[in-house]
């Protein structure tokens, strides 16, 4: 029997696993977790709450150790014992407590389900202090089973509590919200969403290589519990050398570095074949061609910060390895500021005109010309993107820097002003020959 109940815990997934059991235990929503803590010292706790926020960030988590908080034997208290009964029936592998009744609207959301639930809430708790009904997804419960809980919401008996969890609090009609104390649930930062998911690869004892978690966290976007999920996958798949970054980027598809480097060298110094060569590369070796704009429009993304704050990853407005940040910083030099601005704003739009696209590959190809080819455009920042190559030196009619061996870099678009009247042009014998009547 033993040996079963291990081989059960091991099969759990990683976010029951590590699911919080205290309010100290729960990251990224101390607004919420603060003024909790604080009403259960002052014994001054509602009788119905509305929880909401995005999914994954703990609401559900956080009503579960309310009702914990709330049944301990020593509470109501912040901090709940981990030995009474109450508190093992609701602990993070217990078997449940019939006075904590945790309800699906999304199932469970009609009229009779709401007078079923009605009647039973006026029977006292079978062991505990209250019985405490948490509500999920309670968006999903109908305006007529609202109405018929309305009564019981407003003026429940002493020993009742309402915790409604929802995504969309808008959907939970206006009568039943102004009857709870409304706490929204917020998107973890990725700084402690990396932080976290680093403890528990080392509770796990697996080896993760450097940059694999700025992935899981970009994949999680700010949900703990799908960065766990995402986390779980790639441990479950990690071999001898634990998790590497290659089988992180190929698992969940984003693209290699090496591609994004290359591309951005290419719009760097105006090389059309070796822009083109990488989106070859990126459609034979099968990646998704919107994918590869996405993380392109990220690279731009980061390098427009690096060009504007130097500093940026000391700061934590960046989130990558120390050798990415490295060459990003040399990528960054390697642009004026209207230039990568206006690849920002190119590659944005074409990743919504990719959207549907009967071909992403041709949509990626009309991107990158169109990021090589700033002297095909009259607008503003195309011109402003011409002045920072000219600036720079950079010929770009030619695809490379510095033109040919002896001969000096005109930029696309140049027009001689009259200060080159006055000159002999190579290979002429005259000026006005060159240029035409109307020169003096």
């Amino acid at each position: 029997m033993r040996a079963y109940n291990l081989v059960c815990v091991s099969s759990l997934a990683l976010y029951r696993r590590y699911r919080p059991e205290s309010f100290a235990e729960v990251i990224g929503q101390e607004h919420v977790t603060d003024p909790l803590q604080q009403a259960l010292r002052n014994n001054r706790v509602n009788h119905a709450y509305l929880f909401s926020g995005p999914r994954g960030c703990g609401k559900t988590t956080s009503a579960r150790i309310l009702a914990r908080c709330l049944n301990c034997e020593q509470g109501p208290t912040p901090t709940p014992c981990g030995e009474c009964q109450s508190c093992q029936d609701l602990a993070r592998n217990g078997p449940g407590s019939i006075d904590v009744i945790e309800i699906d609207a999304a199932s469970h959301g009609g009229v009779d389900d709401a007078r079923d639930l009605r009647e039973k809430a006026f029977f006292g708790p079978a062991s505990s202090r209250y019985k405490i009904y948490i509500i999920d997804e309670a968006h999903m419960v109908s305006p007529q089973g609202f109405n018929a809980l309305l009564k019981v919401v407003e003026e429940p008996p002493e020993h009742l509590k309402f915790i409604f969890a929802t995504t969309e609090p808008e959907k939970v009609i206006g009568t039943i919200r102004s009857r709870t104390h409304h706490y929204p649930f917020r998107l973890v930062p990725p700084g402690t969403l990396r932080d976290y998911l680093g403890e528990v690869c080392g509770k796990e004892d697996i080896p993760v290589e450097e940059g694999v978690l700025p992935l899981v966290v970009r994949a999680g976007a700010g949900s703990v519990r799908d960065s766990m999920s995402v986390m779980d996958q790639l441990l479950a798949s990690a071999g001898a050398s634990g998790v590497t970054y290659a089988m992180a980027t190929s698992l969940l598809g984003y693209t290699d570095g090496s591609l994004l480097d290359s591309v951005v060298e290419a719009f760097a110094t105006g090389d059309g074949a070796a822009a083109f060569e990488v989106v070859d590369r990126v459609i034979e070796g099968g990646n998704d061609p919107r994918r590869f704009v996405a993380d392109l429009l990220e690279r731009l993304r980061d390098l427009v910060i690096l060009a504007a704050v130097p500093d940026a990853a000391d700061k934590g407005l960046i989130d990558a390895p120390a050798d990415v940040i490295e060459r990003m910083q040399a990528q960054a030099g390697t642009f004026g500021p209207a230039e990568l601005g206006r690849a920002a704003d190119l590659v944005n739009e074409g990743l919504t005109e990719m959207r549907g696209a009967t071909s992403p590959r041709l949509q990626l190809e009309l991107i990158c010309a169109r990021v090589l080819l700033p002297a095909a455009y009259g607008d503003e920042r195309s011109l402003m993107a011409r002045l920072d190559r000219i600036e720079r030196g950079v010929n770009f009619s030619t695809g490379a820097a510095g033109g040919a061996p002896g001969v000096p870099a005109v930029p696309v678009g140049y027009v001689p002003g009259p200060e080159v009247h006055g000159g002999a042009v190579q290979g002429q014998g005259s000026t006005c020959a060159a240029w035409g009547p109307g020169c003096a």
